[in-house]
Order: structure tokens, then C-alpha cells, then sequence
């Protein structure tokens, strides 16, 4: 009787995925197992949104696989010891799981290695699992990782991709090897009221819901964001109860222009892991240095504290950070939006805001948080890099009847599109009305000092 065990990481599902599959090939028993690290804990990224999220997608995970026969083990502790014991309680002579694409992840990775081998068990490793393509598989001539999103993107479409795996049939587990009960997310508290129900069924129901409705518009309707047309995946994409295979072939099945405006941005998730496996200390560290003697916590307090409100006097930003907080999730645009303001507006460090939403959002990690971050700031891959995002023309633009405002701000519900997102535009008795503040910053005077800041005046 051969046993195998799976370790599960951010690959949270059944569906299209190589490990389990290869597993249950492979062996007469398999142990699906996820081990509760409680390093990430005390690194400050189990935040309660994300540990939501978790639980939920550890639940489906479990029923799922109980649906074919088997169960998850879940264990608590450092990775590799906690992976060795179920490995020697179970008799397995193989772990499967897939490659990491974080630096945290390929230092867990050697250590499990080094570790079962020591034990005398092999550690099979998946490649294609948590990003489309791997990091350093497309890389420019004289360099090991492309700077340009578009270049990139050119060569990243022409990669194949393998063919979407179905879940296996039967996954049977040996009843000698127990584990923890899972964490509920109805016993944790500071969780956003809004937030999304994680798990791979309520993932791929999305997914369905979606390509259907408002794929063929996305292209045309995403930046909307009264209208809410992008697809939400993301948290699913970050816990991987999703899988970026299976999303970019059901999406490039139905073709036309939307299906590749949306391919384009799940490449945006693989651009940024390449970029960070090259250069980890962009993490912390500016990608390419500006100089700038940024704003701190404690120049900036009163203006960070009202941004994290929402109390800025800028409609759009102040929809933007009140959704964060409610729902863990914010739309991109508005993420744009409000990003650009705190830095290019209020000339913050990007890192005090990077820092912000990884505390909330629920699809948040270090790759495409920091990162984008560090593309609007000016520090990033962004080719146009002093660019600043006026939060009033971009809300006419983007929320042109005031749907968005009127929904996360309603103190101005009462106030009509073409002056909403300028409420110091209205008579004083009607300003005097409002419990609403007035503009953080004039915006002509912000726009100066970062020219002054940049050298560009």
C-alpha cells in the first residue's frame, strides 16, 4: 500500500490541480494536508479578512475532497517538521505540491526538501499551479526578467499552456493520520461586513456567472465603477481556489475583445511575480529610485488618518477607502485613484499605503500589492512614471452619474452627478448641510509641489 502526501499552499482546490492529480496516480492513498504557519502570523499577514477568506476556502476544501472520498489534515506549525511527521504517521514516500513563486515560498520549499530527504522522502514540485507561467520562464535577451509589461505580455501569449485538469474521481486517505478542526470564520472577529465567501465552489459558481454575463464587456465596462463589471476573482486567484490555467482558457473559449482585455490582466499577476523573483528587495525597496524625500507617518498623520477614513473631501478616494473597509476588496480603478492621491496628492511614502491595504484587503499579498504600488507612486515598471490622477476628472469619467459615490458616500447621496464629485461647488447653505469634509489639499497646489519634488517644474 503506497501513500503520498499532498501539500496544499495557494492552491486550494481540486479542480486543475497537477499535484493531486499526480498523487492519486501515482499512489494507493493520498493525505491532502495544509499546515497552518504561524510565521505568516507573526510576519503581520494573517490579517482577520484574509484568515476569513481562508477558512472559508479550507471548508471547501474539505467537502470537496470529502465529496471524492477523502478529507483535509490540517496541522499547525512550522512547515517542514509538520509535513515530515504526517509523513512519517502515514507511511508516505512522496510529497506533492506545487512550486512557489514567492521568496517565502522557495525558502519553505528548500527547507521541506532538505528535510524529507533527511527522512528519506521525495518532494515532487509542480510548476503552472499558482501563476499561469512561472517565474523566469520568459525572460528578455541580457536580462533575467522583463521591466515592461507590454514585452512581456507579447512573449507571455505566445507560452503554451497546459490543458485544464478535471478533479480527480476518487481521493482515498489513510483514517490512521488525524488532524486539527478547521477555523470557522464565524468565530473571528474584525472581519469586513462586506467581504466576499471564499472557497472553490463559490469561486467557480462566480467564474460561471461572470463569462456569461459580462465577459464579452469587460474590455469596454471595466473601469466602470458604479457598474461593477470586473470579475472579483482576484481573492480566488491570491488563495488559489481558482486557477489561472483554467481562467485564462475559459476565457480565451469564448474569445473576443473583452475575454483578451481580461487575459491581459491576469498576465498583470505573472508580470509582477517575475519582477519580484528577480528583485525581492522591491518588497521594501523602491524599484527604481526617485529620490523623493516622501511625507512619514509622523509628517503625515492627520493627512493619512483622514485617507484611511475616507475623509479626504474627494468623493472618489473617499468611496474608494470606505469600500476597502467594508467589503476587504476595492476596485482597481478606485485602487488607482486612491493610491495616486496618497502619493502624488499628498506626496506619502507609497510603503505607509502599500502597508494600509495589506491590513485589509483580502486579495492582498506583497507581489502585486507592493508592486502596484510602486507603479502608481512613479517608482515602479510604470513607463510614465510622474503621471498623477486627478481625482475629480477621474470620477467624471469613471462615475459619471455618481453611482459609486452616492453608494459609499452617503452624505453626498443627495447630491446630483454633475456637481458630486465637487461638493464645494454647491451654494454655501446646501455646502453648510453636508456632514462632509472639505478638499484635504487643493489639487493645483499638491500637483506643484510633486513637480518640485520630481524636478520637473
Amino acid at each position: 500500500m503506497t501513500v503520498a502526501v499532498v501539500l496544499f499552499t495557494s492552491d486550494l482546490r481540486t479542480h486543475d490541480h497537477p499535484p493531486l492529480r499526480a498523487a492519486v496516480a501515482a499512489a494507493d492513498e493520498v493525505v491532502p494536508l495544509f499546515v497552518h504557519d504561524p510565521g505568516i502570523r507573526e510576519a503581520g499577514f494573517a490579517v482577520p479578512n484574509r484568515e476569513a477568506f481562508l477558512a472559508d476556502c479550507l471548508a471547501d476544501l474539505d467537502a470537496s475532497l470529502r465529496g471524492l472520498g477523502g478529507r483535509l489534515v490540517l496541522r499547525s506549525g512550522p512547515v517542514a517538521p509538520e509535513v515530515c511527521a504526517v509523513a512519517g504517521e502515514s507511511g508516505a514516500t512522496q510529497v506533492y505540491m506545487a512550486a512557489g513563486v514567492t521568496g517565502y515560498a522557495h525558502r519553505r520549499e528548500q527547507r521541506l526538501r532538505d528535510a524529507l530527504r533527511r527522512q528519506g522522502v521525495t518532494l515532487r514540485v509542480y510548476e503552472g499551479v499558482v501563476t499561469a507561467v512561472a517565474p523566469g520562464a520568459v525572460t528578455p535577451a541580457g536580462s533575467d526578467h522583463y521591466a515592461v509589461f507590454t514585452p512581456y505580455f507579447r512573449q507571455w501569449s505566445k507560452e503554451p499552456l497546459r490543458a485544464p485538469l478535471p478533479a480527480p474521481r476518487v481521493v482515498r486517505v489513510p483514517d490512521r493520520v488525524q488532524g486539527e478542526a478547521l477555523p470557522s470564520r464565524s468565530r473571528m472577529s474584525g472581519v469586513s461586513p462586506g467581504l466576499l465567501t471564499g472557497g472553490e465552489t463559490a469561486g467557480r459558481e462566480r467564474l460561471a456567472r461572470w463569462c456569461s454575463a459580462d465577459l464579452a464587456g469587460y474590455e469596454e465596462r471595466h473601469d466602470d465603477l458604479a457598474g461593477d463589471a470586473t470579475s472579483r476573482l482576484s481573492p480566488h486567484l491570491h488563495f488559489g481556489s481558482l486557477s489561472p490555467v483554467e481562467l485564462i482558457h475559459r476565457a480565451r473559449g469564448r474569445g473576443g475583445p473583452g475575454a483578451e482585455a481580461f487575459v491581459r490582466q491576469v498576465c498583470w499577476r505573472d508580470f509582477h511575480h517575475q519582477v519580484l523573483a528577480a528583485r525581492p528587495d522591491t518588497a521594501r525597496r523602491d524599484y527604481r529610485t526617485r529620490h523623493d524625500s516622501w511625507r512619514t507617518e509622523k509628517d503625515a498623520a492627520q493627512d493619512i488618518a483622514a485617507w484611511r477614513d475616507g475623509r479626504t473631501g474627494y468623493p472618489v478616494v473617499d468611496a474608494a477607502m470606505r469600500q476597502l473597509r467594508h467589503e476587504g476588496w476595492m476596485h482597481n480603478r478606485a485602487r488607482l485613484l486612491a493610491a495616486s492621491f496618497l502619493t502624488k496628492s499628498l506626496y506619502v511614502d507609497w510603503r505607509i499605503g502599500a502597508r494600509h491595504f495589506l491590513d485589509l484587503l483580502v486579495d492582498g499579498d506583497v507581489v502585486n500589492n507592493q508592486l502596484n504600488w510602486q507603479w502608481v507612486a512613479g517608482t515602479g515598471t510604470d513607463t510614465r512614471p510622474h503621471r498623477v490622477l486627478n481625482p475629480v476628472r477621474q470620477g467624471k469619467r469613471y462615475d459619471p452619474d455618481g453611482g459609486y459615490v452616492h453608494r459609499w458616500v452617503p452624505e453626498l447621496e443627495g447630491v446630483e452627478a454633475d456637481t458630486v464629485h465637487e461638493p464645494w461647488r454647491l451654494l454655501p447653505d446646501q455646502r453648510a448641510a453636508l456632514d462632509y469634509p472639505a478638499p484635504l489639499v487643493d489639487l493645483a497646489d499638491a500637483l506643484a509641489r510633486f513637480k518640485h519634488a520630481r524636478g520637473r517644474d
